[in-house]
């Protein structure tokens, strides 16, 4: 025997016709779209009805999903699903080191090689980028920045763009 549902949905005409202009647009994160599917499916006013089963296979994501989205729903509102909540410690809450950085970083790595070292080292890098750059940044931070541009320090050329491939014949 099935319980009875705790959330039901009802979709005020404004609700739906907000739901499906953001469905219609390409910059709709796939997040946000899957979140209006599983309103648009589960609402109670408009067109057939679906379990949480058969929303999370069509939808292909989780029963937990189907259940949180509802839950939010009912709770805060329409707001709360179709905006992104970012944490404020995610990666991109706050970067340290953004383009202007990163390309500081990449001309002091290009640059000549310090006196006494044969090529640049990721501590060498940061004792460097210390002193010319307005916020200190650590060696990881460096090395992720490097990496994003495929920036090998070892390598005897050293250059930012990719080194093309050659077939094996």
């Amino acid at each position: 025997m099935a319980r009875n549902k705790k959330y039901h949905i009802n979709l005020t005409d404004k609700e739906f016709k907000q739901l499906k202009s953001i469905l219609r647009k390409s910059s709709t994160s796939r997040t946000v779209r899957c979140r209006c599917q599983i309103l648009l499916d589960m609402d109670e006013a408009h067109g057939k009805l679906y379990t949480h089963e058969q929303c999370a296979k069509s939808n292909g994501v989780c029963i937990a999903t189907v259940s949180n989205t509802i839950r939010h729903y009912t709770e805060e509102g329409i707001d709360s699903v179709i905006k992104l909540k970012r944490n404020i410690n995610s990666d991109n809450a706050k970067r340290k080191v953004d383009g202007r950085a990163e390309a500081k970083l990449i001309e002091i790595a290009c640059g000549p090689v310090p006196e006494g070292h044969s090529r640049w080292t990721l501590r060498l890098l940061e004792e460097k980028a210390r002193v010319e750059l307005d916020v200190p940044v650590s060696k990881d931070t460096i090395g992720r920045a490097l990496k994003k541009t495929n920036f090998d320090l070892t390598a005897t050329a050293t250059g930012v763009s990719r080194q093309k491939k050659t077939q094996n014949l």
